[in-house]
């Protein structure tokens, strides 16, 4: 109940901002599975096309927000959720986890050594008064080995074993470096918005424009149109919004505005990516001066 009290309120103050005109050009307002898409200059975009659709149609028509704009305080949280239906989507898909730090080893501790004992004192020597003695002649130094084996004619004692190889440097050791994270696909909440058979509003450009024309279409409209061609793809012109609220404005101003609806339009047979989205463009364009 609180949502829908809201979502009025919310609606009488858009139209009484900016008179929230809708004009059906090209074709009819009709409860049917639709993809509206038009150009982005506002943040304002959403709610203005939102507000010039019938009540019948805005129950079934769901717009996309960018997340971390309209999710970024529980108040335009709740607003986007309760009252707009709003489907979030991603505008920077989500970077592959960074790879995982090698570990650092421990410190090593040096084991604890017995306590020495202390020094004992030198032990003193009293001096003697007996008389010296003379000392003994030296003893005579004895054979070496070698001349007593070349008397006894021994042989040779065998040559040491040379000193073992050192054995070859271990390989460093790999560290596993952890699996990046599959990135995100924009489009995942917009597929699953139209297989539950709700209509969408998209802003192909994916970014607000500033030179009055919309830039090149991004390739999300082509793939929903190529997955669902049973969707009609209907173009749109959101015009004087972006003087209601330009951007990095927070207090709106108030200003007539309207948004008008063309001939729907759809991929034709064998047609590129790049063709279609041009001629999707141009599409939406051509009812700037309608």
């Amino acid at each position: 109940m609180l949502a829908k009290l809201t979502g009025w309120l919310l609606l009488g103050i858009v139209r009484l901002l900016t008179g929230a005109q809708a004009r059906w050009y090209g074709c009819p307002p009709k409860a049917e599975q639709r993809i509206y898409f038009a150009n982005h200059q506002s943040h304002a975009d959403l709610v203005m096309i939102w507000a010039a659709l019938p009540e019948e149609l805005r129950s079934i028509t769901r717009p996309i927000a960018a997340r971390d704009y309209w999710a970024n305080t529980p108040v335009k949280r709740w607003i986007t959720t309760e009252v707009f239906n709003a489907v979030y989507v991603e505008r920077q898909a989500s970077a592959p986890a960074a790879a995982a730090a090698p570990p650092v080893p421990a410190p090593v501790v040096a084991e604890a050594l017995p306590p020495q004992r202390p020094p004992m004192p030198a032990e003193r020597i009293e001096p003697s008064m007996e008389p010296l003695l003379p000392l003994t002649p030296p003893a005579p130094p004895a054979e070496t080995v070698p001349e007593a084996q070349g008397r006894l004619d021994l042989p040779e004692p065998p040559a040491p074993p040379p000193p073992p190889e050192p054995p070859p440097p271990a390989a460093p050791e790999e560290i596993p470096v952890a699996a990046s994270a599959p990135a995100v696909d924009p489009l995942a909440p917009l597929v699953e918005a139209l297989r539950s058979g709700d209509s969408i509003i998209i802003f192909p450009e994916g970014t607000r424009g500033h030179t009055g024309e919309p830039q090149k279409f991004k390739s999300g409209l082509y793939t929903l149109a190529t997955m669902f061609p049973e969707v009609v793809l209907v173009p749109a012109w959101i015009d004087n919004v972006q003087r209601v609220m330009p951007k990095g404005e927070i207090v709106p101003v108030p200003i007539l505005c309207s948004v008008t609806f063309g001939a729907p339009i759809r991929v034709e047979e064998d047609e590129e990516r790049r063709p279609f989205l041009d001629r999707a463009r141009a599409a939406v364009i051509a009812l700037r001066d309608v």
